[in-house]
């Protein structure tokens, strides 16, 4: 056994679960203390300061340098009861993660006497390098400035010594270089759509929601058997790796007792998020062996989208206290579950309606079931686009096997749901409708309550199944910004609720009563989109048929999804709302086209230094080994005997010498395509030879060190092997 793998595993002899101490037995005490919320601004800014910023805050108006001033001492004032030394604007730049740049409160005065300062100034504004992130060619070197703004709608917090104050991140000339903005005026543009549509309901209605509520699901391995395993460590899946003998398929993970040094490191992250004022609220185990869930209370989907981040980068430091990595590779292991990020999205009203829920008469389920249709219609026009935001190098190994949506999107509804929307199909005709026909559909509409709540049964297959009042869209990867695909949903939600409002008050100029006008227009919307209903198991063979019978679109190849950031359909919905401009989009694209290819070189680069300088080695002397076993059989046994002995023994050695040539000459070939490929100088074109050329090298690769290792002496293997790794507490 080599030495790195043998003293990993000794390692995991002397763990223990580490003992954590909640700081009361009241989570009251201790929830949110880490937050500048509203609460503590009352406490640290003046009545009339806190009043405006109040005013502002709702109204979405700016706020003034002299209030900034006073937020910005108030904020400092209470920081320092936590004693914070340094203040960051926090941001979350194109690379799936964020960024912080740390600033001490230090400022030198007139007499160089150092005095702790923290103005509203650097509270609102700050100007990072916008050259060295992800921008999709916005910005060059030589055109370094970018801007952070401070997002008033979420609230500074602290971690460690620093003040993270959330901000929005753009370049010089004002393009979008984050996740963020897009995604404040993504919830926006859904606020104001769907508020007009909402006040041909209810008159009262000033004001809709987005909210979020996400399901983390990641990995847990230990720190010394990451350490172990470069191929884990440098691209956060095992490039190899022969399938434990037992994995999961008895399911006695799944919901199993939580290990307890699992439970320690989960305790801990509960009590520092809430701390933070994240509302977590569920964990257990996942199906797959030593992988795991989080998941909070639902919010509104900025604050949420943050409060995920957050606890992305928590898992990341705390797991090192108890000694385990956490992975949230959508594929850490080949042939086992992968990790998701479940978005589940709701719209909510300020007079406390759920869009997405029955209401409690026919009136309220006329708004429901007008939410409902559009969005399905949203999501039957915006396949393409939905697909391509959840789309990524990690992402597409887990998408379509037996444990993820496929790539095909279609909507769970449920058979009471879908009967509803039936019946409007069947009971709304062309010609004027009778008093009898409207109170016919009426008294169907208002059963829905009755029948909704208790028989919305769960599809886990679908990618956008309806869960009794939210959508829940399965699809997204585990190491993605919630962002990415909460951008699209609800700018395409907005156009969508744009257009129908527009339709139905046309409707109603014409002298059709508002009741008639919509029962016509849902039937038309219901019927356009219908295709996209699936109640089935969406794994299955027959339903890839079936979708393709239907029309509905089923993009495989990572590079060809992504091309839908940019097509007309797309520009025009995103311009509309005023989302994205066309050279943001063009950016988003390729930036997303590079962070693909970079992926796939990285995982090249690292295969094939792991097979040539590793696993061949280790191949090779082993094979030695029984060469001279060989040898030493035939100096003591004659022809006949020698014959039998060494059959097997002659077998494998051509076995291992098959394998070796194999690895050295696919690694050679993946070599060349790698350089042909860099040669390209547009993005576009280097994208997909990584996917076409590239890329199929790795499995092809794999598959020859995968036989290797149920070949080769157990006692030499150099990398911890899955049973090690999927079942080391």
């Amino acid at each position: 056994m080599s030495k790195l793998r043998f003293f990993a595993l000794k390692e995991l002899n002397n763990r223990v679960p580490l003992k954590v101490d909640r700081p009361s037995n009241k989570l009251s005490d201790y929830y949110a203390s880490h937050v500048f919320h509203q609460k503590k601004m009352q406490e640290y800014l003046p009545r009339e300061a806190f009043d405006e910023y109040t005013k502002a805050l709702d109204k979405g108006t700016p706020i003034s340098r002299e209030l900034a001033d006073l937020i910005a001492n108030g904020m400092k004032s209470w920081a320092k009861t936590l004693e914070v030394t340094h203040y960051t604007h926090w941001f979350q730049p194109l690379t799936d993660g964020t960024a912080e740049k740390h600033d001490g409160f230090i400022e030198l005065n007139e007499d160089f006497d150092a005095i702790e300062q923290f103005s509203g100034k650097v509270l609102v504004q700050q100007e990072p390098d916008a050259s060295s992130f992800p921008n999709g060619g916005i910005r060059n070197t030589f055109e370094a400035r970018g801007y952070t703004a401070w997002d008033t709608s979420s609230p500074a917090f602290v971690v460690d010594s620093t003040l993270c104050i959330p901000t929005i991140f753009i370049s010089y000339t004002g393009e979008a270089l984050d996740y963020k903005t897009p995604l404040l005026k993504a919830v926006a543009a859904v606020d104001k759509a769907a508020t007009k549509l909402c006040k041909l309901f209810d008159r009262n209605i000033s004001k809709v929601y987005a909210n979020l509520g996400w399901e983390q699901e990641f990995f847990l391995v230990d720190i010394a058997l990451y350490n172990a395993r470069p191929d884990l460590y440098l691209t956060g899946r095992t490039l190899m790796g022969h399938s434990s003998a037992k994995d999961q398929q008895l399911d006695d993970h799944y919901f199993g007792s939580i290990p307890p040094r699992v439970t320690s490191f989960l305790k801990e992250i509960e009590i520092e998020c809430h701390k933070l004022g994240i509302p977590i609220k569920t964990r257990h185990n996942e199906v797959a062996p030593n992988q795991f869930e989080v998941a909070p209370i639902f919010e509104n989907a900025n604050l949420a989208n943050d409060h995920n981040q957050q606890v992305m980068d928590l898992m990341k430091r705390v797991a090192q206290k108890h000694s385990f990595a956490v992975l949230f590779h959508e594929k850490p292991y080949k042939g086992i579950n992968g990790s998701g990020k479940h978005n589940n999205w709701s719209l909510s009203t300020d007079t406390g309606i759920n869009l997405f829920a029955p209401g409690k008469n026919p009136k309220g389920n006329l708004l429901f079931l007008t939410f409902l249709v559009n969005a399905i219609k949203m999501v039957y026009k915006n396949q393409d686009l939905l697909r391509a935001s959840i789309v990524s190098a990690g992402n597409t190994h887990r998408l379509g096997a037996n444990e993820a949506p496929p790539a095909i999107l279609s909507i769970f509804l449920g058979r009471e749901l879908t009967e509803t929307l039936d019946s409007i199909v069947e009971q709304v005709g062309d010609n004027k409708m009778t008093p009898e026909e409207k109170t016919t559909l009426k008294l169907g509409v208002g059963r829905i309550p009755e029948i909704l709540l208790d028989s919305t049964d769960r599809n886990r297959t679908s990618p956008f199944a309806f869960t009794g009042n939210r959508f829940e869209f399965r699809a997204a990867g585990s190491s993605t910004n919630c962002a990415a695909s909460m951008i699209v949903i609800n700018g395409a939600m907005a156009y969508q609720l744009n257009q129908f409002r527009e339709e139905l008050e046309n409707l109603i100029a014409k002298g059709i009563s508002r009741d008639e006008a919509l029962f016509k227009l849902l039937k038309k919307e219901i019927l356009e989109s219908q295709t996209i209903l699936f109640e089935g198991d969406g794994y299955s063979e027959a339903w890839k048929e079936e979708a393709q019978r239907r029309g509905l679109s089923n993009i495989n190849p990572v590079t060809e999804a992504l091309t839908y950031y940019v097509s007309e359909s797309t520009k025009k919905m995103f311009t509309s709302e005023r989302i994205f401009t066309e050279s943001e989009l063009n950016s988003r694209l390729e930036v997303e086209l590079e962070k693909y290819t970079k992926k796939i070189q990285i995982e090249s680069r690292v295969l094939g230094d792991l097979a040539i300088n590793h696993i061949v080695p280790i191949a090779v002397s082993y094979q030695n080994r029984l060469l001279r076993n060989l040898v030493g059989l035939k100096t003591i046994f004659d022809d006949e005997e020698f014959k039998v002995l060494s059959a097997d023994r002659l077998e494998l050695v051509r076995e291992i010498s098959y394998r070796v040539t194999s690895i050295k000459k696919l690694v050679k070939e993946m070599i060349e395509c790698r350089k042909v490929a860099n040669k390209m100088d547009c993005y576009t074109e280097k994208a997909e030879a990584y996917e076409r050329t590239v890329y199929p090298h790795l499995d092809e690769i794999r598959y020859h060190i995968d036989h290797l290792e149920m070949e080769v002496d157990d006692e030499i293997w150099p990398l911890p092997k899955y049973r090690e790794l999927l079942f080391a507490r």
